[in-house]
């Protein structure tokens, strides 16, 4: 390969197999396709742009490039005489939202250049022939989609969902089930064999590399798409069966009539997947359910003039309320410029994912009492009385003469309390946030569902 550094014009995945016909017009094997130029090229932008942390190497993908330059014709000959050996993968936890760690993989920038060149090409072979009901990491399609298909199933009178819950999947793929899977469709042995190498990798924590018999690191850029193919299997099945469903990478509801149909569905498909997928269902996470108990992919649904509507889910509010916390916490020695530049960076994110839902309430509740956070951190900011007492004078109220239930405004203590009396929350009312820079998530909801209907 030449230096990547060179320009070259943006090329379609599907029309790679066109762009590098031999002079003889021989088809490329897909080896060849996936080691062309144009190809890696547009493997290494990929990379680039989603940067990410170093590896076990410690190369950032800054340094990949001039590195790719000056070693790659060292690589390449390891690979094409299939001596070359992936770096083990660099383990790292992560919280999960609803408590315990998840396990991560951070492959080396090197490795996330092949695994993104493999996916490259996987896709356009693979993708076609998946499920419609499938819509985690597919070209085209998104978790809002995926949403509302389940309330297209909700509304045709699909009232009671089996939540499924795989167990680890990532750490639980049998590499034998996985590779059997990709070579129905993947002939080249010289691709097979690169695939089963990054997944026998290995896995590098404390300083000790763990072989892995199974699984596949989650984080890396070729698991999205080996977990579809793992999976695609259970999607042939619900769909033989006659089930509506909708699944997302490893998470997936099943949408039935009655709440007898949910119990005999989730026995039967917990026995689909543990015997013939080698996966273990979490059988304490997984259940049967009426469909308005349940969430998907942080979204709920209700019922509103025989309507099915969208809701933001419970858990995904109160995940929401940790963020916060932190951004508004009273014992958080920053400025309130800073505090609600972090705030508004936060809630434009969140706003963008959960705009989806068709309710209002939830994002004026949040908004009372974010505001109510943000008064009582600026009392503290305040600290002392005089300071507090001019600056709500400022604000067009006298403390020493408002006095809400009895009680005296300004204390030396109980700020939480305070950020909830009335000449407080007239003071720094909503207009006053809005002159700080605060961004309501309310407006942003509003926005954000104008975007989506329109």
């Amino acid at each position: 390969m030449a230096p990547v550094h060179t320009a070259v014009p943006p090329v379609e995945r599907s029309d790679l197999a066109a762009r590098h016909r031999t002079e003889d017009h021989r088809e490329p094997s897909l080896w060849e396709v996936l080691f062309s130029k144009e190809n890696l090229l547009a493997a290494l932008r990929r990379v680039e742009t989603n940067r990410g942390a170093p590896g076990v190497d410690g190369m950032t993908t800054e340094q990949l490039r001039p590195w790719i330059a000056q070693n790659w014709p060292r690589v390449w000959a390891e690979l094409d005489v299939g001596t070359y050996r992936p770096a083990p993968v660099r383990r790292v936890t992560i919280p999960k939202p609803n408590g315990g760690e998840r396990m991560l993989g951070v492959p080396g920038v090197l490795d996330r250049l092949i695994q993104q060149a493999i996916a490259q090409v996987l896709v356009p072979v693979f993708d076609p022939h998946f499920s419609g009901s499938s819509f985690g990491f597919r070209p085209g399609r998104s978790a809002h989609q995926a949403v509302r298909a389940g309330r297209r199933a909700v509304q045709d009178g699909n009232r009671w969902a089996v939540d499924l819950d795989l167990d680890k999947f990532f750490d639980r793929v049998n590499h034998d089930a996985l590779m059997a899977r990709v070579a129905r469709r993947v002939k080249d042995k010289k691709v097979l064999k690169l695939i089963r190498r990054y997944l026998e990798a290995g896995i590098m924590a404390e300083g000790v590399v763990i072989s892995s018999g199974e699984g596949t690191p989650q984080g890396s850029p070729l698991s999205p798409l080996l977990s579809n193919i793992m999976l695609d299997d259970l999607d042939r099945e619900l769909f033989k069966r006659g089930h509506r469903f909708v699944r997302y990478a490893d998470d997936a509801m099943i949408f039935v009539r009655s709440k007898r149909a949910a119990e005999r569905t989730l026995a039967s498909v917990t026995g689909f997947i543990e015997k013939t997928l080698k996966l273990k269902v979490n059988k304490e996470k997984s259940k049967a359910c009426p469909i308005w108990w349940t969430s998907l992919l942080g979204f709920g649904y209700y019922l509103t003039k025989g309507q099915v509507k969208i809701r933001v889910a419970g858990k995904a509010v109160k995940r929401l309320k940790s963020t916060v916390r932190r951004y508004t916490s009273r014992t958080w020695g920053v400025s309130m410029d800073h505090r609600l530049d972090k705030l508004n960076r936060f809630t434009t994110g969140w706003v963008a994912y959960f705009g989806l839902a068709e309710s209002g309430r939830v994002f004026r509740e949040i908004d009372e009492w974010t505001r109510r956070r943000l008064r009582q951190a600026q009392m503290v900011q305040w600290k002392t009385y005089e300071r507090k007492r001019h600056m709500l004078r400022k604000l067009g109220y006298d403390p020493e003469r408002t006095v809400d239930r009895g009680e005296v405004v300004i204390s030396r203590k109980r700020y939480w309390r305070q950020s909830r009396s009335h000449s407080v929350s007239i003071a720094m009312n909503s207009t006053y946030w809005a002159s700080r820079g605060y961004r309501s998530f309310t407006d942003s909801w509003s926005r954000s569902r104008h975007h989506i209907t329109s």
